[in-house]
């Protein structure tokens, strides 16, 4: 199991097995010249012990190899205060600045509620040897965030099962009836095709990817809808795969250009898939915005600093991720009511979009 925090609740009563004999806190107590309660303290990260005081215990606590018994920790205590956060099992995951995002705000909404945070991978064999249920029954945690879900893991079902706190964030899946937080993809989608469609354009592509994402479903059922009024191309023929990546934004953009040349705004559902359309784009000759306008969805942080720079959907992750948090927390100490939130999303206007060439044209 990946850590990024130091597990809390350590006390003196912790001990563990190490060979040829046991070493116990207050040996580190000892060995550091200080109190066994203020070893405590430093292990659960009181803000009471200067920060020299506990960075000296801390290399103790290194030099002797002390590890409390977190499991004889847990059984003496209701509550660990340890949660997990699962993402899915994708390359370079926790470099991701989407997951970044939101893992800063379940973090920072953790550290302030007194809860520390561990990582997880749901890869194939950790799903299927029911690890992501064991950290639960063996009281490692007291509950489970879920990132980068969809509708084909159908393991999630069994947090419900075994009774676990667990919380969808930033997706929901109303088959498995599991807590959720997300952002607003329809509204977001709503402003961006009205945005569209204000500018003159009626011929705009939509790079999408995984459909078996209900925020995905919900941002093409919007596209479909508020495109079926006008002679525009067949909804299909308009639409493209785009993987959530750069590589796939570009091939997306190729391939859409290549069939619609007289297309004159893109629509991608993520800001990486939106920054490697304009990349195909600008390759080809095209001019963004005045050829060709393309919009984005996330406001990443580097979508202001691209050239030009990126017209987006603000989603709110960082909030999404510390109300997942906090909604949790509530679950865990007996809320008892479902969790369905919403967070508003919002238009970000920059200089990637423009009037469409038809409608500069007729003016």
């Amino acid at each position: 199991m990946t850590r990024i925090m130091a597990l809390p609740g350590e006390t003196a009563g912790g001990e563990i097995d190490r060979p040829g004999r046991m070493t116990s806190l207050r040996d580190v107590a000892r060995e550091a010249k200080v109190s066994a309660a203020t070893v405590s303290m430093v292990i659960n990260g009181n803000p009471r012990i200067s920060r020299a005081t506990a960075t000296r215990i801390q290399r103790v606590i290194e030099k002797m190899g002390y590890q409390p018994n977190r499991l004889a920790q847990s059984l003496s205590s209701k509550h660990t205060n340890v949660v997990a956060i699962m993402l899915p099992a994708l390359r370079h995951a926790f470099a991701d600045a989407y997951f970044g995002e939101i893992i800063s705000g379940i973090c920072d909404k953790a550290g302030k509620m007194g809860y520390k945070v561990m990582l997880e991978q749901a890869k194939p064999e950790f799903v299927k040897e029911k690890q992501h249920v064991r950290i639960f029954e063996r009281r490692f945690v007291d509950g489970v965030l879920c990132l980068g879900t969809n509708d084909r893991h159908r393991w999630l079902a069994d947090f419900g099962v075994a009774g676990c706190p667990a919380m969808l964030v930033d997706n929901s899946i109303e088959e498995f009836r599991i807590d959720s937080v997300v952002s607003d993809y329809a509204s977001g989608a709503e402003q961006v095709m009205n945005y569209l469609l204000q500018l003159g354009h009626r011929k705009v592509g939509l790079i999408m990817a995984a459909p078996e994402i209900l925020t995905s479903r919900r941002v093409r059922k919007v596209y479909d809808t508020m495109l079926s009024h006008l002679d525009a191309p067949s909804r299909e023929a308009c639409v493209a795969d785009g993987k959530f990546t750069e590589e796939g934004g570009a091939a997306a953009a190729e391939k859409l250009l290549a069939m619609h040349p007289d297309m004159t705004a893109l629509f991608a559902t993520n800001d990486k898939m939106a920054i490697g359309a304009m990349y195909y784009a600008v390759r080809s000759g095209l001019r963004v915005p005045a050829d060709l306008s393309v919009v984005g969805f996330d406001d990443l942080r580097h979508s202001a600093f691209v050239n030009p720079t990126l017209t987006t959907v603000h989603l709110p992750l960082y909030e999404v991720g510390s109300a997942a948090m906090e909604r949790l927390v509530e679950r865990i100490h007996g809320r008892a009511d479902p969790v369905a939130e919403t967070l508003r999303t919002h238009l970000v206007v920059r200089q990637s979009t423009a009037m469409a060439r038809s409608a500069t044209t007729a003016d």
